[in-house]
């Protein structure tokens, strides 16, 4: 008998650390921690840390432990680390997913599972529209929101005639056909290049086609190293003076301080659109750039921003159902309500699961520490909804 009581307290220690572990909210976390656009990841790495540390790392009265997943920025290997964090870590929630290729061959594999999936940057077209889903959301936009706020921005100021460059992938295609949507004047020249593993760097000939059309402006779309290349290459072409420039996800925190490093001052002054800056005068907002800036001594990037809210969007769920991950149908109807301080402040979510938000246009300007940064120069749309939400059956 003394044998057996200390058979089953023996077993009994064993199992406790299980059980302990099972009593948890488990996130994983799908972005891009190598290769030349690993930059980004850490930034949305240390926006999801600062985040925790901010809710002390609970939900619903549960520990949180977080699963970060590096996708190596190509479709096949985020599947593979979604798949993971799905079918062996059995997360609860999967966020993430910088590139819209990469979410696009991912998204299956958290859906069919049951799980809530939170896109803290990626908004395929396809996703918002006719493969929306009750357990997707979304805390950044819907792609073709932030150059149609361009689009209309260049309305604003008069420009007549533009040149567009972007890469060739879903999301390069989404932002030239968002910009061509509210554009009122004409698109002299377009170039969708090269993307992927061997992404083209060398702008130069589309450059000299810019230059040689006329245009009043160029427009871009060029994320992470590809950023920088097109910015150096534009200022040694001497095109600053004659082509001013407008971008979207290419001039950010992440870039501006190599920029400025490198003395590109082609890059002061130039315009984008975002839903969310650095400077939008919110407590939260406040508090996460304080926080961000004091540990790591730089702005954070939008990528930040957006991986900030999905943990926030994530606790919003979690607590709503003081921490009892199975009842989806409550975690699902809180999510709906986008009643969580976020950073840009109040938003609401469409029928689509993507934030109906304001969209700003933003300038390069250098800070009174001397810090190349952005500021907010108007609200451009407010309450903006993507175009796809109607082809939602949702």
């Amino acid at each position: 008998m003394k044998k057996l009581i200390t058979a089953l307290s023996a077993a009994s220690m064993l199992t406790a650390p299980a059980l302990f572990a099972a009593d948890e909210v488990k996130i994983g976390f799908v972005t891009t921690l190598t290769t030349g656009a690993a930059s980004i990841g850490k930034d949305q790495e240390n926006a999801v840390n600062l985040a925790l540390e901010h809710i002390g790392a609970s939900m619903g009265g549960k520990p949180v432990k977080l699963i970060m997943a590096d996708d190596g920025f190509k479709p096949e290997l985020g599947k593979q680390a979604t798949d993971k964090l799905v079918k062996q870590d059995d997360v609860d929630f999967v966020a993430g997913y910088i590139w819209s290729h990469v979410l696009l061959a991912s998204r299956k594999s958290v859906l069919d599972a049951g799980k809530f999936l939170i896109s803290a940057n990626a908004g395929p077209s396809p996703v918002a529209g006719k493969l929306c889903h009750e357990n997707f959301f979304s805390t950044s936009w819907q792609n073709d929101q932030t150059p149609m706020a361009m689009g209309e921005t260049l309305n604003q100021q008069g420009v007549k005639s533009l040149y567009v460059m972007a890469p060739n992938y879903a999301a390069g295609k989404d932002m030239v056909a968002g910009v061509e949507r509210t554009f009122k004047g004409e698109i002299v020249g377009k170039d969708l290049t090269k993307w992927g593993k061997d992404a083209q760097l060398d702008f130069s000939a589309e450059l000299a086609k810019a230059k040689a059309s006329g245009a009043e402006g160029i427009f871009v779309f060029y994320p992470g190293k590809a950023g920088p290349a097109f910015i150096k290459q534009y200022e040694q072409a001497g095109l600053q003076d004659s082509l001013p420039l407008y971008t979207v996800f290419t001039v950010d925190s992440l870039s501006l301080p190599k920029l400025q490093a490198g003395g590109m001052k082609g890059v002061l002054g130039s315009q984008m659109t975002q839903f969310w800056s650095p400077d939008l005068d919110i407590p939260a907002n406040k508090k996460f750039v304080d926080d961000f800036r004091a540990k790591h001594g730089s702005y954070p990037s939008f990528y930040a921003a957006q991986a900030y809210d999905a943990i926030q969007l994530i606790k919003s769920a979690v607590d709503a159902v003081d921490g009892d991950l199975s009842d989806m149908d409550g975690m699902r109807a809180a999510m709906e309500k986008a009643d969580f301080p976020s950073v840009r402040g109040e938003f609401s979510y469409g029928n689509n699961h993507m934030p109906i938000q304001n969209f700003y246009s933003r300038t390069v300007v250098e800070d009174a520490d001397g810090n190349w940064t952005t500021t907010i120069d108007a609200t451009v749309f407010e309450n903006h909804q993507d175009v796809y939400a109607g082809e939602c059956s949702l």
